[in-house]
C-alpha cells in the first residue's frame, strides 16, 4: 500500500498552526498577572514606529516607489486608529507631498509625476480625510477626479485600474469608494457596475476579483462595500456570502483570506469588515431567507426589535452620495459574524511585535499589516455595540480597556470622526 506523504500546503498549514498554538501554550501557562502584560497593545512603541516612518524610511522601501500614497494612508489611518495625530510639520509635508502626486487631469499616481491609478487615489484621497482640516479636504481637485472617473469607467460597468490597465472588483470599490465619499458619485459612475460585481460572486458565496476567478477576501470586501455604496446590495447572494465568511476563521483564530490557505493578519479587517457590514443589512437577510417578518436575529441587546422601527424614525439623507452616511446612523440588527475575543487573541498574541504588526509569526512588521490590523481590531472593539457612536463595554475589548481603538466606517476604512468631517465638507460643496 503507497504511503501518503502530505503535500506542500498541508505542511505550511501545520507549521503556522504549531507556531500559533506554541504561543498560545507559553502565554496560558504563565501566572495571570504575567499573562496580562502579554494582552497589553503597545500603543506608545506603534505611534513611534509609524510616526518615525513617516518622517524617514530606508532604501529597501524604493521597490515601493509607485505605492508612495498608500504607504501615507497605512501610518496615517493607523495613527488615527491609535487615537494620536500627526504633528502639524509632517501634516503639512504629507499635503504637500499628495497634491504633487495628483495628476493634473486628475486622479493620483504613486508619487510625483508618475500617472494616476485608482489604487493611490484611494489611498491618497483616504489619507487626506484621515489628516482633516480645510487644507488637506480643499487640496483635492473633486472635478479632475470625476472625469479621471468617468475615463476609468469600462463598457462591462466596471472600471479599470488605470489607463488601459486590468479591469476589476478592486477597482470598482475605490472608484466607488472615492466618488461617494467626495460627493460626487452619480448614475454615470454607477451604471451597470452592480452588474459587473454580481458576475463576480462565486460557487462559494465569496467574490472575486473578476468573473470566474476564486473568492477572495479582499475582493469580497470590495465587492460587498461598493454594492451598499450604489445601493445595489440586496443584489448579491447574502446568505450564500455569509456562508463563506463565517468558515474563514480558523482553529488559529485569524482570518484566511481564501479556502484552504494560511491565516494571515491583514484579514483581520477584509474579512472583519464584511462582518461589520453584514451586520447592517439583517432586513435584506431575512428577506432573501424568506423568513416570517416576526423573526429576530441573535440581536446585540435583548430589546432589539427586529422590525427595525428605530432605524426608519432616523432622518434618510436622500442621494447615492448619502448611502454612506446613512449605512453607518442606521442599527445593527445581528450579532457579529465571528469570534472578536477569539480574533483579538490573535492579535495582540500572534501579530503584535514591540512596535508593529505582522501577517502571522515567523514574518516581519510592515506598514499594511499594521494598518488592517489595527483596522480589524477595531472592528472587534465595536461590533457589539448597537450604535456607531456607543462606546463598548470592558468585556468586548480584550486585555486592560485603554486597548479601545477609534471606531471605523466600515465602507471606507476610514476612523469614524475623520469620516463626518470630511461629510460635511464636501456637503457643502
Amino acid at each position: 500500500m503507497a504511503k501518503m506523504t502530505a503535500s506542500k500546503t498541508q505542511e505550511e498549514q501545520w507549521m503556522v498552526q504549531n507556531q500559533v498554538f506554541r504561543i498560545y501554550d507559553l502565554v496560558y501557562r504563565l501566572p495571570p498577572h504575567a499573562q496580562s502584560v502579554n494582552f497589553e497593545l503597545r500603543r506608545d512603541d506603534h505611534i513611534e514606529y509609524l510616526t518615525r516612518s513617516l518622517t524617514q524610511l530606508g532604501p529597501n522601501f524604493t521597490v515601493l516607489d509607485a505605492n508612495r500614497p498608500w504607504l501615507c494612508y497605512w501610518i496615517i489611518h493607523s495613527i488615527a486608529l491609535l487615537g494620536d495625530c500627526v504633528d502639524d510639520n509632517l501634516e503639512s509635508d504629507a499635503i504637500d507631498f499628495l497634491r504633487r502626486c495628483q495628476d493634473p487631469n486628475g486622479g493620483y499616481g504613486g508619487g510625483p509625476g508618475q500617472m494616476p491609478h485608482l489604487a493611490t487615489t484611494y489611498a491618497a484621497i483616504n489619507a487626506l480625510l484621515t489628516l482633516g482640516g480645510h487644507k488637506s479636504l480643499s487640496s483635492i481637485n473633486r472635478e479632475k477626479l470625476y472625469s479621471f472617473l468617468l475615463r476609468m469607467k469600462d463598457t462591462s460597468g466596471g472600471f479599470r485600474m488605470h489607463d488601459g490597465g486590468e479591469v476589476d472588483v478592486r477597482a470598482c470599490y475605490t472608484a466607488i469608494s472615492v466618488a461617494s465619499v467626495l460627493n460626487i458619485l452619480d448614475e454615470r459612475l454607477t451604471q451597470n457596475v452592480g452588474d459587473y460585481i454580481i458576475s463576480c460572486q462565486t460557487y462559494e458565496g465569496g467574490i472575486s476579483g473578476e468573473p470566474g476567478a476564486e473568492a477572495h477576501g479582499g475582493y469580497t470586501f470590495c465587492g460587498l462595500a461598493a454594492m451598499v455604496l450604489i445601493n445595489e446590495v440586496h443584489r448579491l447572494d447574502l446568505p450564500g456570502l455569509i456562508n463563506w465568511v463565517v468558515f474563514r476563521q480558523g482553529i488559529e483564530c485569524g482570518f484566511q483570506g481564501r479556502t484552504n490557505k494560511l491565516v494571515d493578519g491583514c484579514y483581520s479587517f477584509w474579512q472583519g469588515g464584511v462582518a461589520a457590514i453584514i451586520q447592517r443589512l439583517h432586513l435584506m437577510i431575512k428577506e432573501q431567507l424568506g423568513l416570517s417578518s416576526t423573526f429576530k436575529f441573535d440581536c446585540i441587546t435583548e430589546s432589539d426589535d427586529d422590525s427595525s422601527d428605530t432605524d426608519r424614525e432616523k432622518p434618510m439623507l436622500e442621494g447615492l452620495n448619502n448611502n454612506g452616511y446613512n449605512f453607518i446612523k442606521g442599527s445593527k440588527g445581528m450579532r457579529p459574524l465571528f469570534n472578536s475575543m477569539a480574533l483579538q487573541q490573535y492579535i495582540l498574541l500572534c501579530t503584535q511585535e514591540e512596535a508593529g504588526f505582522r501577517d502571522k509569526p515567523g514574518k516581519r512588521r510592515d506598514h499594511y499589516h499594521t494598518c488592517y490590523v489595527l483596522s480589524g481590531l477595531s472592528v472587534c472593539h465595536h461590533c457589539n455595540v448597537k450604535e456607531a457612536e456607543t462606546p463598548p463595554l470592558p468585556k468586548d475589548v480584550m486585555g486592560p480597556y485603554s486597548n479601545l481603538l477609534e471606531p471605523v466606517h466600515p465602507l471606507y476604512n476610514i476612523v469614524l470622526d475623520k469620516y463626518y468631517e470630511a461629510h460635511e465638507f464636501f456637503a457643502r460643496l
